[in-house]
């Protein structure tokens, strides 16, 4: 059956269907065929695995590129934060100043040379403070917005009070948080309103004094707080002594906690429109959403890690600054009072008062308004119920009775800058009549004998 010249090639294979062998013969030119296929398969996976080959690497080395340009821009994005938030005003040239308070202490433990370098030290932080507050408030809306303004708008006054619980100086927070609400109300409102009268004086300045109205009652309803327990204490007309004053200021603290919360909402949400920028133009007033609507210049993120290492670095200065107050008291012969009252607020509230002129100058007094009344109704509030909660669970006996000296003080003050904005027109006089006042408030506290702020303890040396 085979035939040895044709030189066929025999497969044979098993039916097991039936179990007889059959012989299936392919042909010399399909054996060719074959291995010509064969051949050309091997060269198509040889040219195939090259092509693979070729493309990783050129995948590789585009996601090289790619990861070269991405840790670029990631350089670019952090150096441009630094150069914003650091380098972009010359008030930060002061930062220097927190470093050299550090030295000073840890070298020479001279108080009176710490404490003013502290100052200067803060003053930048707590204006980038408020700058990186306002960032972050551009991409969480308005209601989370005026929460975080009211957290760190204030947070300078706020961590100082802390650190100064934390020793034990009840009369150093009191009066520190007095101070800030008189030096936002009488020096930079007055400023304000004189820095915007000088520039605009062919017309008074106008702005909403529905607005205004709102935010005096507040400040009413605050020293209400603070009058009736140094009142029940000065009477001796307590239920029960020393306990019922503490009781009182506690529960009144929540209640006006509660009052700013309901103020928020008022504010933010329910009467929007009250909260309007008013603009005279030749008699013709147009009021606007008071809205920011500038594009932030850092994103969320980076403003959230500034406010991390800002609020972190004032701590840090804040207790250096607290620790030194006593000694520097002594050593520069200034009153404690002074120190609280009159020094410490006033670098609190430095970018307030920078904020506000500027405001001024350019003819948005509604916003110098919202910034000096705004900040002071956040501290009555806020900051003062808001201390004697945390002192409260620190075990610290903080209490509204500021004494009957530092309510009165506060009570005429608000009397006063509520008489200047009944009209919702402001000139340089109406200023200058503010500026003054300040001046005769420091005046007082600067000749002001406050026992219960002088707490015995052994002085360092160099003190």
């Amino acid at each position: 059956m085979d035939d040895p010249e044709t030189n066929h090639h025999i497969n044979k294979s098993i039916d097991l269907g039936n179990n007889r062998p059959f012989v299936r013969i392919q042909s010399h030119a399909e054996i060719l065929s074959l291995e010509e296929r064969a051949v050309l398969e091997l060269e198509d996976e040889k040219l195939a695995s090259a092509d693979s080959i070729t493309m990783k690497k050129h995948f590789f080395k585009e996601t090289t590129h790619c990861s070269d340009i991405i840790d670029m821009k990631c350089n670019n994005n952090v150096w441009n934060s630094i150069r914003i938030v650091v380098f972009s005003t010359k008030l930060n040239i002061l930062m220097i100043f927190g470093p050299a308070a550090i030295f000073v202490e840890k070298a020479t433990g001279y108080h009176g040379l710490v404490f003013p370098l502290s100052l200067l030290g803060i003053i930048p932080l707590a204006e980038r403070l408020g700058y990186a507050t306002e960032q972050l408030a551009c991409f969480t809306g308005p209601t989370v917005g005026g929460l975080l303004n009211a957290t760190f708008g204030n947070a300078t006054e706020l961590i100082i009070s802390i650190f100064a619980l934390r020793n034990g100086m009840i009369r150093v927070v009191q009066q520190s948080l007095l101070g800030s609400i008189l030096s936002n109300m009488l020096l930079v409102l007055g400023c304000a309103f004189f820095s915007g009268g000088l520039v605009i004086m062919k017309r008074e300045q106008v702005f909403n004094k529905a607005a205004a109205g709102v935010n005096s009652g507040l400040l009413l309803m605050s020293v209400m707080g603070l009058l009736f327990p140094a009142v029940l204490h000065s009477t001796r007309t307590e239920l029960h002594f020393g306990k019922s004053e503490l009781a009182l200021s506690r529960f009144s603290s929540c209640v006006m906690l509660l009052a700013y919360a309901a103020y928020l909402y008022f504010q933010l949400k329910s009467q929007k429109k009250l909260y309007a920028m008013v603009k005279d133009n030749e008699g013709e007033s147009e009021t606007e959403i008071s809205e920011d609507d500038e594009a932030p210049e850092i994103s969320m993120w980076e403003a959230i890690v500034w406010l991390s290492i800002l609020t972190v670095w004032i701590a840090v200065l804040s207790e250096y600054l607290v620790d030194a107050i006593e000694g520097a008291s002594t050593a520069l012969k200034i009153p404690v009072a002074f120190i609280s009252v009159i020094l410490l607020p006033i670098v609190g509230n430095a970018a307030e008062h920078a904020g506000a002129i500027m405001f001024a100058m350019k003819d948005k007094l509604d916003i110098s308004l919202g910034v000096a009344i705004g900040s002071s109704t956040q501290i009555a509030m806020f900051g003062i119920p808001f201390c004697v909660i945390i002192a409260w669970i620190m075990g610290q006996p903080l209490d509204l009775n500021f004494q009957l000296f530092e309510t009165a003080t506060l009570f005429l003050a608000v009397i006063v800058v509520a008489f200047m904005l009944q009209e919702g027109t402001s000139n340089y006089f109406k200023g200058l009549m503010l500026i003054l006042c300040y001046l005769i408030v420091a005046a007082s506290f600067f000749v002001h004998t406050d026992i219960d702020s002088v707490v015995d303890k052994p002085h360092k040396k160099g003190e």
